[in-house]
């Protein structure tokens, strides 16, 4: 089929969260200081790490990167919605929402994979920590981070690729607030179930092992943990690990109910909120989550802040 001859699309309209006037304001409003408090959490984390010497290991190194991505994570979405949110017609271009898409789904995988690189951290802290200096050097972690943008990036570019070359005829209607695979799909005037089933398969594979890896990562812990003689000792362990199974729990839980289980029976305004939830909020809870969670990062926060310390030259 020529595409030049059936694609009549050249833009798609973002419906967004329904609503008066008043409730677009209300939502602009918090949407904004959302943003805002991400990228001014998140970036006092990486100031932290990279101006506190005693942060300069491969955990808080980890961290570094992971509040990187979620700024970059947020920024694909949240720019794009309170623009589309004051705009009349609220149209995104055809290329702009498959950038937005394939960003999206990337820095989703490239989250997957810290989330797992960052448990295989753990493990070896708590189950093999005389090990851990050698296992764990610099470089590997260097390595660890580098694959976790890498495969993120290079995975998702010729799916999307394939779906953006379907015939869209209209309509050009998404009852969505971003471009995503579903409401996509849901436009193409020509099925493409094997574009569909290679990016579901893919999406799935990488959510599957990711949190079957970081389930056995803490099934192991907890073992290690029960063995510890002393009741501070399995505390301290429980603390260091709380705050990255929290993280998990609450991305995963809403990232398998939107990707894993069938949404054709979940009304469109709670798959709205669920995207919500995983792409907007748990960027915003994580600076807070494993800054009140852990006493070196809190004590090098408040150095950033009031200027306790002078951050060293690089």
């Amino acid at each position: 089929m020529n595409r030049s001859a059936t694609q009549l699309v050249t833009e798609f309209v973002l419906l967004g969260f329904p609503g008066c006037w008043k409730i677009q304001i209300f939502l602009f409003s918090l949407l904004l200081v959302v943003y805002v408090l991400t990228l001014l959490g998140n970036g006092l984390i990486i100031c932290a790490v990279r101006c506190d010497a005693r942060l300069h290991t491969p955990m808080y190194s980890l961290l570094g990167n992971f509040a990187f991505l979620e700024i970059w994570y947020i920024s694909s979405t949240v720019p794009n919605m309170l623009a589309n949110i004051l705009s009349k017609t609220k149209a995104i271009s055809f290329s702009a929402c498959f950038l937005q898409f394939y960003f999206f789904f990337s820095l989703g995988t490239t989250e997957c994979l810290f989330l797992a690189v960052m448990a295989y951290d753990r493990y070896l802290a708590i189950c093999r920590p005389l090990h851990y200096p050698t296992i764990m050097t610099g470089r590997l972690c260097g390595m660890l981070v580098s694959c976790c943008w890498l495969i993120g990036f290079l995975g998702y570019p010729v799916p999307i690729f394939f779906i953006s070359q379907l015939p869209f005829c209209g309509p050009n209607i998404i009852d969505h607030f971003l471009c995503d695979m579903d409401p996509l799909m849901a436009l193409s005037c020509a099925p493409a179930p094997v574009t569909e089933t290679v990016f579901y398969t893919q999406s799935s594979l990488v959510l599957f092992c990711t949190v079957l890896y970081i389930l056995c990562s803490y099934v192991l812990l907890l073992r290690a943990v029960i063995r510890v003689p002393s009741a501070d000792g399995r505390r301290k362990a429980f603390s260091t690990c709380g705050s990255h199974l929290l993280v998990v729990s609450v991305f995963y839980g809403t990232v398998m109910v939107m990707y894993v289980s069938p949404t054709y029976g979940i009304p469109t305004l709670t798959q709205k909120i669920l995207t919500l939830v995983y792409s907007v909020m748990t960027p915003l809870f994580n600076p807070l989550i494993y800054s009140l969670r852990n006493k070196d990062m809190k004590l090098a926060l408040r150095n950033v802040l009031f200027g306790m310390r002078v951050c060293p030259k690089s």
